[in-house]
């Protein structure tokens, strides 16, 4: 749906039948039934086109309501011509829970929220959120072609939003691209329509006609006997992911070879998939319920196996074109930044869906020049406060040293030994230890049974620690290479660890949605920390101890006393998924990168944010400071290292890469080494000359 200023001139007759509803705004009555026309529902919406027909049950309107500014709005009309028989009383069922179910799902930020449900003339309304942007029926239409990582970011943004309805007892029973709408906004996707959602606890009464979803979409459960699970609605999800990577329509495909289709889907298809990406959308689509995925998290495991931080690359070219130059400041900012918006909005608005990514970034780009020289007059006291000295490294003063083989999987994770002689990585079910120098391995350690997620090495040199996709983290003697005891206090993966200056106190954030503090020198936990509603991947102590960031699934930035254990700050929602988080040498900066590509740098001291480093053309993975605090280095999924001066948050233009994901960072003590790894099963070491 798409929100259109010209219809203001305009009134809807609300006569379900009236076969042409649009009248001049003035008009009295209606000029094609007759009907009496109603300026105002409930003296507050303005009907003013009909969005679709229910088939003499109602209609569903485009409105406007003036009482908040003539904000767009969408009114459901329930007017069923069946009076007393049991399709009006189901009708009115369903009329009133989806009404409900939106009243209790309609906190989260990808579901439309109640505003109005009454009664007027004999008709019941329901009036919702409106959702400027297309369904993704329409917008494949528009677009033809769905590549492997479109469909990995759809579920990735998707999967969420169906585990918050299920966790609270909610199946929608009818998910398929017409009920799914991209905001024009921030690209997020929108559930709409829970008119056939029900509690998991009711029971469906066994009536002709009972059934509710959409055939070929809509499993042989819900079809044949009107029951609906969770996984019921995972099926639609694998029906909706097939549609979209194939254009043909399962309700054809159901027509013509009833559930058949589901076991030769992959014949279908126009382009390759990833091996991983196959098996979850076969797992969607199987025929049995119990051979299909029992609940969202099940899926988003799979999913994020290999590729934890997925997001389709953009095109960076309308990025590189705005000049970076200062602007006017002062009254005329805001004015001058929303324009630019607007227009830069209505130019890409022209271009269709396809634009939608350039358009994200163009605006992110404009946002941020403005805001950079803007705060560059009002928070420049701020800024000093903790930017001081800038970089002096140039590109031809990085080199590739040496090319390790790694292991013979993904390298998850690396890190630096505090004297600078060890790099010990992190992979499929075991850790291995190389000579920096020699680039030799040294060691191989195996203990954990699942792949090995973080890994991170105390102040002291002494000790090494491992976090695993098998819920353990494990504690190494670095000098004899054996493994001293096993903390088993995760319910889920451990992706993440932190060990504080002190080598006193270690850190663990795991899919649990939980951060645990461990005494390292007892090897007990201290506390558990809660606050996230889901992963938490990335968790950083302050220098001095004394603070505690985190970032995660759910979007936030979280800040913690580590004394009290409690959470003093939550920076406001990112538009993506927090995938890492850093400190500076001397803690007063804070650098965090997401899944929407951009990395920003805080201060800490006040919370305003300092700078947004825009480059990358994919999902953000991976960040580390210099020792020296002048330099982020970043990875990312575009396959690149990009380098940046923290003081100007430029970026220092290099060449280097991987040939996959870059998945993680780590700097030597003395700064002048950066080791990388990566999806393409190796480790570089990078030689930084000043």
């Amino acid at each position: 749906m798409s929100w259109n200023r010209t219809y203001q001139a305009m009134i809807c007759c609300l006569n379900p039948d009236c076969p042409n509803p649009q009248n001049k705004d003035g008009n009295k009555v209606c000029q094609s039934c007759n009907t009496p026309l109603v300026p105002l529902l409930r003296n507050r919406f303005r009907v003013i086109r009909v969005l679709s027909d229910e088939g003499g049950f109602g209609r569903t309107y485009l409105s406007e309501d003036i009482d908040k500014l003539n904000e767009p709005c969408v009114i459901k009309q329930l007017a069923p011509k069946f009076n007393g028989t049991w399709s009006q009383k189901k009708a009115m069922q369903l009329f009133a829970e989806e009404a409900k179910r939106l009243q209790e799902l309609g906190e989260h930020p990808q579901i439309p929220t109640l505003i109005a449900y009454f009664e007027q003339d004999d008709c019941l309304y329901l009036v919702q959120q409106f959702i400027n942007g297309n369904n993704l029926l329409k917008e494949l239409q528009q677009r033809k072609n769905y590549k492997d990582w479109d469909i990995q970011s759809i579920l990735l943004d998707l999967l969420p939003v169906i585990k918050f309805i299920h966790d609270r007892g909610v199946i929608h029973r009818d998910i398929k691209p017409e009920n799914i709408i991209r905001r024009q906004s921030d690209g997020r996707l929108t559930l709409i329509d829970f008119g056939s959602s029900k509690q998991l606890r009711a029971r469906v009464k066994r009536k002709v006609g009972t059934s509710i979803g959409s055939h070929g979409y809509s499993p042989i459960e819900q079809i044949r006997d009107g029951k609906a699970y969770p996984s019921s609605d995972l099926f639609s999800l694998g029906a909706t992911c097939f549609h979209l990577l194939t254009g043909i329509s399962p309700f054809q495909l159901w027509m013509e070879h009833g559930y058949g289709w589901v076991t030769s889907w992959q014949n279908y298809l126009r382009c390759p998939l990833s091996q991983e990406l196959v098996y979850v959308i076969d797992k969607f689509l199987q025929k049995d319920i119990q051979n299909r995925y029992q609940s969202a998290d099940e899926a988003i495991k799979d999913l994020t196996k290999h590729h934890n931080y997925l997001l389709p690359p953009a095109n960076n070219t309308i990025t590189q074109a705005i000049p970076q130059k200062k602007l006017t400041t002062g009254i005329g900012y805001g004015i001058l930044r929303n324009c630019f918006l607007v227009l830069g909005t209505f130019f890409f608005f022209a271009m269709g869906d396809a634009g939608y990514e350039q358009l994200k970034r163009l605006q992110i780009t404009i946002a941020s020049s403005f805001s950079e020289t803007h705060n560059s007059t009002t928070t420049t006291t701020t800024k000093d406060a903790v930017l001081h000295q800038s970089a002096k490294l140039s590109a031809d003063k990085v080199n590739l040293i040496k090319t390790l083989p790694g292991h013979e999987d993904s390298v998850v994770s690396v890190t630096v030994s505090p004297d600078g002689k060890i790099i010990a990585s992190g992979g499929n079910h075991m850790i291995k230890l190389w000579n920096l120098a020699t680039g030799k391995e040294i060691s191989t350690l195996k203990g954990h049974s699942q792949t090995v997620n973080v890994v991170a090495i105390t102040p002291n040199g002494k000790t090494l620690v491992s976090g695993s996709d098998d819920s353990k983290i494990k504690i190494w003697n670095l000098s004899n290479k054996k493994l001293i005891h096993t903390l088993p206090g995760h319910g889920d993966s451990v992706h993440t660890l932190a060990i504080s200056n002190d080598g006193n106190t270690l850190v663990s954030g795991a899919d649990d949605y939980t951060i645990k503090v461990w005494n390292l020198g007892n090897r007990q936990l201290s506390r558990t920390l809660t606050g996230h509603s889901f992963w938490v991947r990335s968790v950083a102590i302050s220098p001095d101890g004394m603070t505690l960031a985190s970032g995660g699934f759910d979007n936030f930035i979280k800040l913690w006393d580590m004394a009290e254990g409690k959470s003093i700050y939550t920076f406001p929602r990112n538009s993506q998924t927090v995938t890492v988080v850093a400190f500076s040498a001397d803690g007063k900066i804070l650098a965090s990168g997401s899944r929407d590509r951009t990395i920003r740098l805080w201060n800490v001291a006040t919370k305003a944010e300092i700078h947004v480093l825009l480059g990358h053309t994919n999902t953000v993975t991976t960040v580390a400071f210099s020792p020296d605090g002048k330099i982020l280095a970043s990875g990312s999924r575009d396959h690149t290292i990009k380098l940046w001066d923290v003081m100007t948050g430029k970026e220092i233009p290099t060449s280097m890469k991987h040939g996959n994901t870059v998945t993680s960072l780590a700097f030597s003590g003395d700064g002048k080494t950066l080791v990388s790894g990566g999806e393409d099963n190796q480790i570089k070491i990078w030689r930084l000359f000043e």
